[in-house]
């Protein structure tokens, strides 16, 4: 059965489709996105209404004070959560209101997501955990039947990081860097079509952040992926295409 992520809308469904994708984005879009916590008895609202369109191959950062919502707007571009409010489109699909078992796929197939603290699995090793998303999506025996296969390609990636010498480490034997080039691996190895980076190079030094930021921009010029990255930093904002910044709860242009 075709996934409900690529199937075909009705006409009344297309027209609202290329309305949203038309005021949102063209690969991925947020409509007047709201969303608000609680503390104790009171609603504090983080997104009052934001708006945000990514093109297709562009390099986004997202930039803002600490608890301007950087965070909370990628979780929820990445279907981590749902908002209070609001539309979030990626392609021709409306995506915050699918199913966990659609959402499972989105994030499987055609995500790829990298935080600051790298949530590497520490029993497994380098190797181990970028193949961990493909386990996920594979059955047992479908896994096995493809292992060559995926061993090599979720090698090749590793040397594509500079990390083809750290294959059998486990986590605690690679530095803060290492990690962070692991979990690059890791969200790349099942061909995502987006990238979304929340600060990744926040836990570094600058020199290492800088090496991050070089494997980021060397993925989005040669392979044309999209990426959206939040991130405190002017500096690292300046390595993207496109800068936005949250202010306010909503999305202001630079």
């Amino acid at each position: 059965m075709e996934p409900v992520l690529i199937q075909k809308n009705t006409a009344k469904e297309q027209g609202e489709t290329q309305d949203a994708r038309a005021a949102a984005g063209h690969h991925l879009g947020a409509i007047d996105l709201k969303n608000s916590y609680r503390m104790g008895g009171t609603t504090v609202p983080v997104l009052k209404g934001a708006n945000l369109g990514v093109h297709q191959g562009e390099f986004l950062a997202v930039v803002g004070q600490s608890g301007s919502g950087n965070s909370t707007l990628l979780h929820l571009l990445g279907t981590l959560d749902a908002p209070d409010s609001g539309e979030i489109y990626f392609g021709d699909r409306r995506i915050d209101n699918v199913s966990s078992t659609h959402r499972d796929e989105l994030r499987n197939k055609y995500f790829g997501m990298i935080f600051q603290f790298y949530h590497l699995l520490p029993e497994f090793n380098t190797l181990e955990n970028v193949l961990a998303p493909l386990m996920i999506a594979n059955s047992t025996w479908a896994f096995m039947r493809r292992r060559r296969e995926y061993r090599r390609a979720a090698t090749e990636l590793l040397e594509l990081v500079g990390l083809g010498h750290r294959l059998k480490h486990k986590p605690r034997e690679l530095s803060g860097g290492e990690m962070q080039r692991t979990a690059i691996a890791r969200a790349l190895v099942t061909g995502p079509e987006l990238l979304l980076a929340d600060d990744p190079t926040g836990n570094l030094d600058n020199a290492t952040g800088q090496e991050i930021l070089d494997i980021l921009s060397g993925l989005n010029q040669r392979q044309n992926l999209t990426i959206v990255m939040v991130t405190h930093d002017q500096a690292i904002a300046a390595r993207a295409d496109r800068i936005v910044r949250l202010v306010d709860g909503q999305v202001e242009d630079l």
